[in-house]
């Protein structure tokens, strides 16, 4: 759909101007782009199933949009959990390749210096892989809170208006998630040693140096893997640095023409990997205040890998053209 003339509906140039903003929020809370996106579509079918006068009778469009986008997430997320239960595996959120797309600081960033820095847990941080899957675990209402008051800015009064709660009962939701993101918190917020870790890693990998890949990862370092039934993965984490290693170095080894090129995973230095020009796994990387690994989060699925792949690629990747990527 074009962008109507200058001048001849506000309203609709409010709608595309802050498609953006809704996909942002609608990812955040689903954790899938193709889901976000559907959100949004249908968003907009709700505004347009409105009359003119009932659409004038709006004062702002995009407080009535951000309401509907955000209960038709509650009722997506209601229905996930059930499709989470039949999952094939570990399911992991959906990974971005262009982090400066999902930036939070869009529509009305303005109001986010307004809030009290106490409420600020992240904000750079929120599309990452980790935080998206302690997301994962919150109850609906707490990720809604969460998502519309500390990464949005949205005051509690207008958090309670969407969810349908009361003011207070939206600040403990909010409280209770924070305390839970506090708790898995253990990155380093230094871009420069993140990248530092990321580049020896690579080459620990690539050279087969089982003693340098070991000293990279932490004690209790995870795997998580999600194939999605498409592509064989671990059910559950692989967890130890020695096992983390061995696998690592024992894929390299079966697949000798795989690649692992560095690039931005969910806003963070992390590894496309390809085999014949293919990108067949996405791993985002979470280091610790250490400066070593804590998790591994590859995506497997070729399903939620459609953005990684380009011209060419996009035609013949699929099942049949990944390798078993086993327990990883």
């Amino acid at each position: 759909m074009s962008a109507p003339a200058p001048g001849t509906d506000p309203s609709l140039h409010t709608l595309f101007a802050e498609r953006r903003r809704l996909i942002n929020l609608s990812y955040r809370m689903l954790g899938s782009v193709q889901d976000a996106e559907d959100v949004v579509q249908e968003t907009y079918i709700r505004w347009y199933a409105l009359s003119e006068d009932e659409q004038r009778a709006i004062s702002s469009p995009m407080a009535w949009l951000t309401k509907a986008a955000t209960r038709i997430c509650l009722d997506h997320l209601a229905s996930a959990r059930v499709r989470r239960e039949r999952y094939i595996g570990q399911w992991l959120p959906e990974p971005l390749r262009d982090s400066g797309t999902w930036s939070s600081a869009g529509g009305e960033a303005g109001r986010l210096s307004t809030r009290d820095p106490g409420d600020q847990v992240t904000l750079d941080e929120s599309v990452s892989m980790g935080m998206l899957v302690v997301l994962e675990s919150m109850t609906p209402a707490e990720r809604v809170a969460f998502v519309l008051h500390d990464v949005f800015g949205m005051p509690f009064a207008e958090v309670a208006d969407t969810v349908g709660r009361s003011p207070a009962a939206c600040r403990q939701l909010a409280a209770s998630a924070r305390r839970q993101v506090t708790r898995a918190r253990s990155r380093t917020n230094d871009a420069s040693r993140h990248s530092s870790v990321i580049a020896a890693f690579r080459l620990a990998c690539e050279t087969g140096d089982l003693d340098a890949l070991i000293d990279l990862l932490a004690l209790d370092v995870r795997s998580h893997s999600d194939g999605g039934g498409k592509v064989r993965a671990a059910a559950r984490a692989v967890v130890g640095r020695d096992k983390v290693a061995r696998l690592l170095l024992g894929l390299m080894r079966k697949e000798p023409g795989m690649d692992l090129v560095e690039e931005h995973v969910n806003g963070r230095l992390g590894f496309a990997v390809r085999l014949d020009g293919n990108t067949i796994a996405v791993i985002a990387v979470d280091v610790g205040n250490d400066d070593r690994v804590t998790d591994l989060w590859m995506v497997l699925n070729p399903d939620k890998l459609q953005a990684w792949q380009t011209g060419d690629e996009a035609q013949s990747a699929g099942p049949s053209r990944i390798p078993p990527l086993g327990n990883l």
